[in-house]
């Protein structure tokens, strides 16, 4: 179904049972991100919020938040839009299979983006403060935009296939921003936003940008969606939103025509300001960094708009959904992208890029003692390309003599790779580089290590499926199963000035253990939470670890600038001093929220 509007989607849900109003008068200080958290986590519908505390506006929430409601939205164009983007990764497919793919090169034609006068967005004019004013956890720095659609174009450009479109989180309030004039703009120079910076600094032009918030389903997405090159953002909208992007500029500044609104302003080249905290992907508040500033122009908004929203926090959330929609569109082109790769998966539940696991293929040297070699060169290749560079642990396998294998389910990934890998000589290391912007586990901002472990071959061992039992030091009370053969420890607070002697006399004591059948260790603050399900154990090991500070061993060794083990890795997944706090409610909310939902409140028939 084509949707011409944010408001034609809810309508379509609220119709087929999808979508709950909620007419209650809700606070949108933490109260309205709680709500959406719960009936998130429980699978629950979308959220239309008639009654925002402050705001004239209504607000929608958690529009993608089931796979099987984002696949409904775009049920009628996700099809032909999957093999428009299996051409622009294989041109050839269409001579191999012209019947199959007879409709995409048309679908890309009518997808270009129109200019259009005709635009609704202009019906009439805000100010930022009369605007949903959403806070989403109690220590961030203020209001923030969690699914704007930024555009910006070159220099002296009105060309709309050179504009950009991301999404990069806007603070509207809090820290030195002054109400109605500024507002910040979360994003690293290396985006494509700031790209167009680096131009505007090197010209005498003003850096026009325009936050576009809300607009058919497709827009929000075709934002974070990393399109193959040469496939603009606006046509993706368009072929996913089933008609073409409706566009115009006025004053200089671009305006989308089908958006509920625009926010037009200038970006300033200099003058950085603090934005942050905020809670985010990680579990965790991203911190007060400096980053760009928009000084706001106008507000336009269509009428009767819907502000739309998300919440993030501790995957997985309604983000999590765009992760498994991308991988849909663009899985297929794995083998041209990375070639010898055949499954890749960023583990959400990990907040994506700290873990990224990998199924590669061994295709020379067949007559050779089956040591990894071209997984490693596939796993560079990972690592030095597009989103999947920014992964911290990159765990690779060989699937050549296993047709089946996959990285999904985790479980039995994981149980493949332990059962067959050599912590003496399958641990590669990259040392004083780049991490994800939002990763604190590191020596810095944006400051860290990689590691690449490679596993390859028969099996070596078989995993212990039972806790044995462990000479440990007394302060290490707590130890539980995580899975086959992987054990997690808690007991001992970290501690910057001692760390060394703790595991050294941790790793002594467990040098006289039988450790044959448990090749993974974890450092834990809480063993038993750790332990509970894997998505705990998957969060607190891969987003609170610096591979070249926290993977220890039993007798670990360096040989010619390479370190190994001969008896089982330890990962100190403990809480460090310099990592960002987690996120966690508060309370008073928390127990408002409670009563929403109780028997007889306003809110209880939702999750029925």
């Amino acid at each position: 179904m084509s949707y011409r509007s944010l408001a034609a989607a809810a309508h379509d849900l609220e119709r087929t049972g999808q979508l709950v109003r909620i007419d209650q008068p809700v606070d949108p200080h933490l109260e309205m991100a709680e709500i959406h958290r719960r009936v998130q986590e429980a699978g629950g519908p979308a959220l239309l919020f008639t009654r925002v505390i402050g705001s004239p506006f209504k607000a929608l929430s958690n529009l993608y938040g089931t796979y099987e409601r984002a696949r409904y939205l775009f049920r009628d164009t996700f099809p032909l839009v999957e093999q428009v983007v299996q051409l622009k990764g294989d041109p050839m497919a269409i001579l191999r299979h012209p019947w199959r793919y007879r409709k995409a090169p048309f679908a890309a034609l009518h997808g270009l983006p129109r200019k259009s006068k005709r635009a609704r967005v202009r019906f009439g004019t805000t100010t930022i403060d009369q605007l949903p004013m959403i806070k989403s956890w109690p220590d961030d720095g203020g209001a923030f935009v969690t699914l704007p659609q930024v555009v910006t174009l070159p220099p002296d450009s009105q060309q709309i296939m050179s504009s950009n479109v991301g999404m990069y989180r806007i603070q509207l309030s809090g820290n030195e921003y002054k109400m109605n004039q500024e507002i910040g703009l979360h994003y690293q120079l290396h985006r494509g936003i700031g790209i167009h910076h680096t131009q505007y600094n090197q010209s005498d032009q003003p850096f026009r940008a325009t936050v576009c918030v809300g607009g058919p389903p497709a827009n929000a997405f075709s934002a974070i969606m990393p399109l193959p090159e040469g496939l603009s953002e606006l046509t993706f909208a368009g072929m996913l939103n089933g008609h073409r992007f409706p566009y115009h500029f006025l004053n200089g500044h671009f305006l989308a025509n089908e958006a509920d609104f625009c926010i037009t302003g200038t970006i300033r080249k200099e003058g950085l300001k603090p934005e942050g905290p905020f809670g985010d992907h990680l579990g965790y508040y991203s911190l007060r960094h400096d980053f760009p500033v928009m000084e706001v122009e106008t507000v336009y908004h269509r009428k009767d708009p819907i502000w739309h929203f998300t919440v993030v926090g501790r995957p997985p959330q309604e983000d999590s959904i765009f992760g498994r929609l991308i991988h849909d569109l663009v899985g297929d082109l794995l083998p041209s992208e990375f070639p010898g790769i055949r499954d890749v998966h960023a583990v959400d539940d990990s907040g994506v890029h700290p873990l990224l696991l990998a199924v590669g293929t061994e295709r020379y040297m067949p007559f050779r003692e089956p040591v990894p070699e071209e997984i490693l060169t596939q796993a560079n290749h990972l690592l030095g390309k597009g989103q999947t560079s920014l992964a911290k642990f990159l765990i690779i396998t060989d699937g050549s003599d296993h047709p089946t294998l996959t990285c999904h389910p985790i479980g039995p990934f994981f149980q493949h790779v332990l059962s067959r890998i050599r912590w003496d000589r399958d641990l590669h290391f990259q040392t004083q580089t780049t991490i994800d912007t939002l990763d604190y586990s590191g020596t810095g901002w944006n400051a860290g290590s990689k590691v690449v472990m490679a596993a390859r071959g028969p099996v070596i061992r078989q995993l212990g499926r039972e806790l044995p039992s462990l000479p440990l030091p007394e302060a290490w009370n707590q130890a539980r199963l995580v899975m086959p053969g992987v054990i997690a420890l808690s007991g001992q607070t970290y501690s910057s000035t001692d760390r060394e002697d703790q595991l050294a006399a941790l790793t002594d004591r467990l040098e006289t253990a039988d450790l044959s059948a448990f090749p993974l260790i974890v450092l834990q603050d809480d063993a038993s939470f750790a332990a509970a399900n894997l998505s705990n154990f998957l969060w607190t090991t891969f987003t609170r670890t610096n591979p070249s500070h926290d993977i220890h061993g039993v007798r670990s060794f360096y040989r010619d600038k390479h370190w190994g083990c001969e008896g089982a890795l330890i990962l100190d997944a403990r809480t460090k001093p310099h990592h960002a706090p987690p996120l966690i409610e508060d309370p008073t909310v928390t127990k408002r929220v409670d009563d929403l939902f109780a028997s007889g409140g306003p809110l209880a028939d939702i999750l029925s």
